[in-house]
């Protein structure tokens, strides 16, 4: 665990079967095909319906991934929840599974909560699992959590915890919220993802080490593209193709168009199911999405093959 996680991670979507299930073995081979695309794996965000999953249904998928040998160094599961006995539980189970990092939301139910109130949290979590190999991922994500990370915040963990607070992932939607985390700690170890590709550019130029985001569950071979191609002429250009295949999924409900186009791509129906209160997509709006897409002759080659 002496060398960070960077670059692409897919916060990977969950299959479910007929009875709501989660599929082990479908979410295995798109991990898979993801880490044969060039994306590490951020299992249990938000794209991975992981707040629709029980506790002892994401311990029993990590446990399924690792014991099909996918390489732990790739992962960093979402552990943060709004319990804080459920968040000790997954963390410590993730990082005795030997995880590259863990993906942590703060406590999202209750509003309006102080920075001291989530310092108290991730100081309880990170004491009580009491294991040096820790690496902690802070997930700022005020769009849909509603309860955000603050610069004060941030600070107060790393003067407390240093190395064990590690990075955080920005779903503010905010490039200037981006730029300012790197400004202010990137230089210290502090590794600044994007939570979208649409900014994976600006913040690698900017001092950032990658992105995570949904649309790498479809797209992950050109965005991985641009990582490897940043500091070239083609950059600008290929940064306007992921934007391009972003904006098609974007105005659309996102899990929803994500696991249409895996149903779509690798021929199994099985992908279009999400796990109630979401809705899959209707006819008419999956027909348009798989138009929108051809139109700019979008693949998924090898897809769980």
């Amino acid at each position: 665990m002496t060398e960070r996680i960077r670059g692409l991670l897919a916060p990977v979507v969950t299959p479910f079967d007929a009875s709501l299930k989660p599929d082990p073995e479908r979410l295995l081979r798109h991990c898979r095909w993801l880490l044969s695309q060039g994306s590490g794996l951020a299992v249990f965000g938000t794209n991975s319906e992981a707040n629709s999953l029980s506790v002892d249904e994401r311990i029993a998928l990590l446990d399924y991934l690792v014991e099909g040998g996918i390489p732990t160094q790739q992962m960093m599961p979402g552990t943060g929840c709004c319990a804080i006995t459920d968040s000790i539980r997954l963390t410590a189970r993730a990082v005795n599974n030997g995880v590259a990092g863990c993906l942590m939301l703060p406590p999202f139910y209750y509003k309006g909560v102080t920075d001291e109130g989530l310092y108290r949290n991730f100081a309880t979590i990170i004491d009580a699992v009491g294991n040096a190999r820790l690496r902690i991922y802070l997930y700022h994500i005020p769009p849909v959590a509603q309860v955000g990370i603050s610069f004060e915040l941030i600070e107060r963990l790393l003067k407390s915890y240093p190395g064990t607070v590690a990075g955080i992932k920005d779903s503010s939607g905010d490039w200037s919220n981006t730029q300012g985390l790197v400004s202010r700690f990137a230089g210290s170890g502090f590794d600044v993802f994007a939570g979208s590709e649409s900014f994976l550019l600006p913040n690698l130029r900017a001092g950032g080490v990658g992105c995570i985001s949904a649309t790498a569950n479809v797209n992950p071979a050109a965005i991985h593209r641009l990582l490897r191609h940043w500091q070239t002429p083609e950059a600008d250009g290929l940064q306007a193709g992921l934007d391009t295949v972003r904006a098609i999924f974007q105005k659309r409900p996102m899990i929803a168009a994500l696991k249409r186009a895996i149903a779509h791509w690798s021929g199994d129906e099985t992908w279009s199911r999400v796990r109630p209160p979401l809705v899959e997509l209707g006819t008419e709006q999956a027909a348009a999405l798989i138009s929108e897409l051809d139109a700019v002759r979008f693949e998924m080659p090898g897809l769980h093959n």
